[in-house]
């Protein structure tokens, strides 16, 4: 079938193809709620699990069960009070039996090979037991607990090795004392204190609650979020939970569980559809580093066929690499610049700005530029120019002026292309 028949899935496709390599080998840690294993829509998230697993991620799940204990309770007339539940010994034996429950059903749709799916015939290993070792709450502003626990220590060695094996580790929010007890615990806990322990590449939780946050915020971001937007409890707790484990895992998703497809589309398409919480800010440029080589070859070719920037060859941005600042959103390269000094004569090149289209109203080649105009003011640089064939608006918007081939280094008026007949442009720095 030819391409142009189905382009925008080539479009999607292609754009993939650097997180599936990326997200290869990585550690995921997901968790959802009862909610979720109730919902109709649970076997289409089952079979975006097998997907990330098939595609060589390794994976966590960790599962609530708050539903099929309260429905346990309530069959049972046993009564759960607090926010924090009370566990005694009767209704620790619902809390056994409904995450048990709810265990084995994830286990079964994961081994079935996912019938009628995209999934089929997939092997797919499934390994729980024991990883969490829990202490009790005890006793809090004059209540008992009992058998309401905390998480006291994760068994990283045992989900490693599982995890070697290729298997989808799966984790209940029960937790076991050395001296054999069974604890109940927050899904939520477990999840943070897994994910902090293993030092994992992602956290991301499949949340009930509708919420209305950034596609994404830095940890400063979330303390003032925090502070000044008001957000409902179980928003604000994962919020928290972020700041508490962001030293050690450097990416939390927040998804909504209901969105169809969601955990792809976060996953594999360059904005997504939830918030991601990250220790550094959305759009901070860094210098570019060997292992950014291909990504900014892919994001600046589309441009180079069109003959809006000059062909470089990998050889060519391996040599200038340092040269490269970018920007960077999900361990992707969205943007990026070239900057070049010509000392003797006090000058900087801008050269090869590119921005992702999909991020074309984020203001990144503004970052970018107020970035390479401060390095070149502390290089002591007195003006900057560019070369352009097709954006001279948007540099003229922004402080360059027309100019002269004659107003440029003299190196660079010895390589200017007449066949391209660039324009350029030049900005006057102030010392500020």
């Amino acid at each position: 079938m030819p391409e142009q028949q189905f382009p925008s899935f080539m479009t999607w496709f292609r754009h993939s193809a650097p997180y599936i390599r990326a997200h290869r080998g990585k550690t995921f840690i997901i968790s959802f709620g009862g909610e979720a294993v109730e919902s109709p829509e649970f076997s289409n998230l089952i079979q975006d699990i097998a997907l990330l697993q098939s595609l060589g991620i390794r994976l966590i799940l960790i599962h609530g069960a708050r539903p099929q204990i309260q429905a346990c309770l309530h069959s049972n007339q046993k009564i759960a009070t607090n926010e924090l539940r009370i566990t005694n010994k009767n209704a620790l034996e619902c809390v056994k039996s409904a995450a048990g429950s709810v265990r084995v059903h994830i286990e079964g749709l994961l081994s079935m090979g996912l019938m009628n799916s995209s999934m089929a015939g997939a092997r797919i290993n499934v390994l729980s037991g024991n990883f969490v070792i829990a202490k009790p709450i005890g006793v809090k502003d004059g209540v008992d607990y009992k058998h309401t626990g905390k998480v006291r220590r994760i068994d990283l060695t045992a989900i490693k090795q599982c995890l070697d094996t290729g298997a989808i580790v799966l984790i209940p929010p029960l937790g076991y004392s050395p001296t054999g007890e069974v604890f109940n615990l927050s899904a939520n806990e477990v999840a943070m204190r897994t994910a902090e322990s293993l030092k994992a590449d992602k956290l991301i939780c499949l949340l009930e609650e509708e919420f209305e946050l950034p596609e994404q915020l830095s940890v400063d971001e979330v303390k003032n979020w925090l502070k000044n937007h008001p957000q409902p409890n179980c928003i604000q707790q994962h919020l928290k939970f972020a700041l508490e484990i962001s030293h050690q895992v450097d990416r939390i998703h927040l998804l909504d569980r209901r969105e169809s497809g969601g955990l792809i589309a976060e996953l594999f398409t360059a904005k997504g559809i939830g918030t991601l919480i990250s220790k550094t800010p959305y759009g901070q440029p860094r210098h570019a580093t060997i292992n950014d080589i291909e990504q900014i070859n892919q994001l600046i070719n589309p441009l180079v066929k069109k003959g809006i920037l000059v062909a470089r060859s990998e050889q060519q941005l391996l040599d200038d690499l340092s040269h490269f600042k970018v920007i960077s959103h999900n361990q992707q390269i969205i943007a990026c610049a070239a900057q070049y000094i010509y000392r003797h004569e006090k000058m900087m090149e801008l050269a090869c700005l590119v921005v992702d289209p999909a991020y074309k109203n984020q203001a990144l080649g503004q970052q970018l530029l107020a970035d390479i105009e401060q390095h070149a003011r502390q290089q002591h640089i007195n003006q900057l120019f560019v070369l352009t064939t097709v954006t001279s608006h948007w540099f003229h918007e922004r402080g360059f002026e027309p100019s002269k081939i004659e107003d440029l280094p003299l190196n660079k008026q010895n390589l200017y292309n007449y066949q391209r007949n660039s324009l350029i442009f030049i900005k006057k720095l102030d010392s500020s």
